[in-house]
């Protein structure tokens, strides 16, 4: 084969690579509760304003006190890498040791907390707004974890309202998002293909809605008016439990017992499709880490094995049914997955999770990987959920994708 074709396919493959979608990466076993903090007791998504910091924390559990390092990186609106180079979205430098962190107190589960503030004295700012990517590394320089966050400027005012769905087929089980952008005398050049606009319900990125194109313009305002491009599956209210004190039942908890941890027996839950809505208030899926008596949950806070089950319908026999929820980035995988107990006609699944306050939900996964969140749990229009507007805009001659608005809206208050 000739050098100069071997060449160019090695260029066609590398660039292939590199503007590929980037994805998060999960952690390992032994590292547990990410979260990034901010202005709020829980985690959140973070997507803060420039300037802002932003905090991320997670545990190492294997007990090695390990170092472990950082980088980020910016991004285009759709994930592939921008290309700025570092000193143009950064003052100083990344790629540097995560230097505060914590042992665990009192905690039968021995565990180091570490804990990331950007800016610090190495990466002084993060200069342009847009998508990030904060990437943590062991002292082997092997990725542990990825997680992407969001840096946005208030240059445009995001108007954000929930309505029922104008179908009459899913009018009972959709909500809808309508959005009024206004540029704040900012001129939109081109908007239909310079605005972008993506919608997250309740801080999970996996199911968000991107790319959506404004429908009308009047003046300075982007109008986006859609129904089936906008939206959502309602689901149900999440199920929740509390095991702030670990040593006695809490909300959610039937049972305990200590073995070489404390083990949690949550009560059965049920299927709930078929039955009519109740509102139960819930955190939308996201969770607080809590500890009675402590005055530094981060490290006084127990890890505790948590036993769920499910009472399954004939219909959901043989299907492939997980816990979802915040906790873990909304991620499936084994560890999330319930097994059939013959014996007891129930699903069950036992998860180490630190002690708090949880939403969580189940959900089944079809064969082709898509997730099916009202399965087991329902849609149902009532349902409270949170609702983000993220806004991007490439202006003419722009080299990257910066956010220039950020809107928020609940469906407590959703119309026709």
């Amino acid at each position: 084969m000739p050098l100069k074709f071997i060449a160019l396919l090695s260029i066609l493959l590398v660039s292939n690579i590199a503007f590929s979608q980037v994805e998060e990466v999960a952690p390992p076993d032994y590292i547990k509760t990410i979260n990034f903090k901010g202005n709020t007791p829980e985690t959140q998504l973070p997507i803060l304003r420039l300037g802002e910091y932003v905090v991320l924390e997670f545990d190492a559990l294997n007990g090695d006190e390990d170092d472990y390092y950082y980088t980020v990186e910016h991004f285009n609106f759709d994930w592939t890498p921008s290309v700025l180079v570092k000193s143009e979205y950064m003052d100083g430098f990344d790629n540097q040791r995560i230097r505060n962190y914590e042992n665990s107190f009192n905690s039968y589960q021995i565990y180091s907390h570490y804990t990331l503030t950007i800016p610090n004295a190495q990466t002084r700012r993060l200069k342009v707004s847009g998508n990030y990517m904060l990437s943590i590394f062991n002292s082997d320089d092997e990725l542990v974890f990825s997680r992407k966050f969001m840096i946005y400027e208030n240059k445009a005012t995001v108007g954000v309202s929930v309505k029922r769905s104008r179908d009459v087929q899913f009018v009972e089980e959709k909500q809808r998002i309508e959005i009024v952008i206004d540029s704040n005398n900012m001129p939109f050049n081109n908007p239909i293909q310079n605005v972008r606009v993506v919608i997250v319900q309740n801080n999970n990125l996996n199911t968000a809605i991107s790319n959506i194109k404004p429908q009308y313009t009047v003046g300075n305002q982007l109008i986006y008016k859609y129904d089936a491009e906008t939206s959502f599956w309602s689901g149900n209210e999440y199920l929740f439990f509390e095991n702030k004190d670990v040593r006695a039942a809490n909300t959610g908890v039937q049972s305990i017992d200590l073995k070489d941890l404390y083990h949690n027996y949550l009560y059965t839950n049920f299927e709930r499709a078929t039955r009519p809505y109740t509102y139960n208030p819930d955190i939308n899926g996201n969770y607080v880490i809590l500890n009675i008596d402590a005055e530094n949950p981060s490290i006084e806070a127990d890890y505790v094995w948590m036993h769920f089950s499910l009472l399954p319908i004939e219909s959901l026999k043989n299907k492939d049914i997980h816990i979802y929820g915040n906790f873990n980035n909304y991620v499936i995988d084994d560890s999330t997955k319930m097994i059939f107990n013959e014996s007891h006609n129930v699903y069950t699944n036992a998860m180490l999770l630190k002690q708090g306050f949880y939403n969580y939900k189940y959900v089944v996964v079809n064969k082709d990987k898509s997730i099916d969140e009202g399965a087991i749990g329902g849609n149902f229009y009532q349902t409270e959920n949170d609702y983000k507007v993220i806004v991007y805009y490439r202006d003419l001659g722009a080299r990257y994708d910066k956010i220039i608005g950020l809107g928020a809206g609940n469906s407590i208050n959703i119309s026709n």
